[in-house]
């Protein structure tokens, strides 16, 4: 069999081996962490959210990144301190502004495309992670951020989405518990929320069970390409740590913020770069807050907030924060989304709140990295930011795809496998 290393168990590295795997290849995961999940893919938002697929190239974003600056609850906050990285991202980041229309419904295809994906592993290995199947619905209270919504539906629906304007009393009716004065709302009834973490711990299991094997607490410190093999060497604690060795045919990087480091080992640019965002899982102990509490998600645009009913719990998100690779959990971020719980949904008690810090990997261009890198044993799913967990079902199928390819190995039944680059081409057509 064909030897392929994944280095990640995040959501993305986890759903990349179980493609690899189903397509006949002897599968190995690496993963500092001691479980799958354990970063990024922890506790985001959990929307799967094609709706959401805008991407922040903008001349409006900039201007509120510029405007936010000096505020430290900024939905958007960008720390002056320099750095080389943080500057030549942002550049790109600029520039890649001349494909916002076309990496917008680029982004929209693929996320519908990723449900069938998400779902289907799910069912064929007979587990759950809170499912919620009642829509997405985006709400709105001034008539400047429903404005530039309708210019985002156009290419929302040029990417095959049915999302559907809604009325103030519409809002109230699909979604009773919310509060506030809304001149209407956006609601795609086709998106849907769960439990990132759970999802990508029983997809990992069931991987193992499949004969993936994974090794966690494993530093990955250094990996080659040769024209014969892929050299991972990694570092394990404990008393029987140490430093270990191990050659693959192939390697499939899914390293989340770590991937740019990785990619520079092999000789590629992947200019990656850690967009912090936060979380708040709001317990519902007691059926006053059960009650209370939303099950359709909501995103409020204004604040740039969301929310997922996660069975007894409610997860709130929100906020991207450029200050390097930084883990912080800072009050002055988590604050407002307390207080926003307060605000939309007063009957919710917040007592019991736990609040996480996650890195968002994000390329400039808001695309995440799919396909080869310059050595041909050397392959990336990455730089998903904001929309891994909406994404990364359908660029793992992608990039198993593109490896089966690369080996001669058959297809198996899906969705046809379509880099990010093709479906910025189609939306030209």
């Amino acid at each position: 069999m064909t030897s392929i290393a994944v280095l990640g168990a995040g959501i993305t590295g986890v759903t990349t081996a179980y493609k690899l795997m189903s397509r006949g290849f002897d599968v190995t995961v690496f993963d500092r962490q001691p479980h799958a999940a354990m970063e990024t893919s922890f506790a985001n938002g959990g929307q799967l959210s094609a709706s959401n697929a805008e991407v922040w190239n903008s001349p409006s974003t900039f201007l509120k990144g510029l405007k936010w600056m000096l505020r430290k609850d900024a939905p958007l906050l960008v720390h002056p301190a320099p750095s080389w990285h943080k500057l030549s991202w942002m550049a790109e980041f600029v520039l890649a502004a001349r494909s916002y229309e076309e990496n917008t419904v680029a982004t929209t295809r693929l996320a519908i495309a990723a449900r069938e994906h998400l779902l289907d592993m799910a069912e064929r290995e007979g587990f759950g992670f809170d499912l919620e199947k009642r829509g997405i619905l985006h709400v709105y209270e001034e008539e400047k951020d429903l404005a530039h919504a309708r210019k985002v539906n156009t290419l929302l629906e040029k990417g095959g989405l049915n999302r559907r304007f809604v009325s103030p009393e519409e809002v109230s009716a699909i979604e009773p518990t919310i509060h506030g004065t809304f001149i209407g709302g956006y609601f795609t009834e086709s998106d849907f929320t769960g439990d990132i973490h759970l999802y990508t711990r029983n997809l990992a299991a069931a991987a193992a069970r499949k004969g993936v094997t994974f090794h966690y607490g494993a530093e990955v410190e250094d990996a080659s390409a040769g024209s014969d093999a892929v050299t991972v060497r990694w570092k394990t604690s404990g008393k029987t740590g140490g430093a270990q060795t191990a050659r693959f045919d192939s390697v499939v990087v899914c390293a989340g913020v770590g991937s740019r480091k990785l990619a520079a080992s092999f000789g590629d640019r992947v200019n990656i770069y850690p967009v912090k965002g936060y979380s708040i899982t709001v317990n519902l102990t007691d059926e006053e807050s059960r009650q209370a509490a939303p099950f359709v998600s909501i995103l409020d645009d204004h604040a740039k907030v969301v929310t997922s009913r996660l069975g007894d719990r409610l997860r709130i998100a929100g906020t991207a924060e450029f200050a390097g690779e930084n883990r912080d959990i800072r009050a002055a971020r988590i604050r407002p989304l307390v207080d926003w719980c307060r605000q939309r949904f007063p009957g919710i008690a917040t007592n019991s709140v736990v609040p996480w810090a996650g890195l968002r990997p994000m390329m400039p261009n808001m695309l995440p990295k799919v396909g080869r890198g310059r050595s041909p044993r050397v392959f990336y799913n990455t730089g998903h930011g904001h929309l891994g967990w909406t994404l990364g079902a359908v660029t793992a199928d992608m990039i198993a795809a593109e490896v089966a390819g690369a080996y001669r190995k058959p297809a198996v039944k899906g969705v046809a496998p379509m880099r990010p680059q093709e479906a910025v081409a189609m939306a030209d057509r």
